[in-house]
């Protein structure tokens, strides 16, 4: 199975679905996307495939977006992208593509959703243990 991870290795979250994926047996490609942002038709695909929406898929902890008044409703998806592609740090993560489908990992046990079943439970760097259970 082939599988890309949008991951930022200061994000607890980020790290565990990324353990997970590699727990399942998948080397997935790591973007660390605040160093190499996705496209803007790549990223509306990633939010589109993910079944959420524009709003659902900005990070607003640490980030600009109270600064850059992006709680306004009278905002656009085109211009929430805008904004995304601007500061990557607005865009929450970690957003996992597979040949399964694309999730947004928040929790981080989401991406079992998109893997095959793990045979082996997986802990968490907080000590919760996901996934298998015998």
């Amino acid at each position: 199975m082939d599988a890309t991870i949008f991951h930022n290795p200061a994000c607890g979250t980020s790290r565990n679905t990324l353990a997970l994926i590699r727990h399942a047996g998948i080397e997935p490609t790591v973007i660390e996307y605040l160093r190499d942002p996705p496209l803007r038709g790549q990223l509306s695909a990633m939010i589109a495939a993910a079944g959420i929406g524009v709003r659902d898929a900005l990070r607003r902890k640490g980030t600009p977006y109270d600064a850059l008044g992006l709680d306004d409703p009278a905002l656009t998806d085109d211009q929430l992208l805008d904004a995304m592609l601007a500061h990557p740090v607005l865009i929450n993560r970690p957003f996992v593509v597979t040949d399964s489908g694309t999730r947004l990992c928040r929790p981080s046990e989401v991406v079992l959703e998109i893997l095959p079943p793990l045979t082996q439970p997986f802990t968490k760097e907080d000590g919760e243990v996901v996934g298998a259970t015998g």
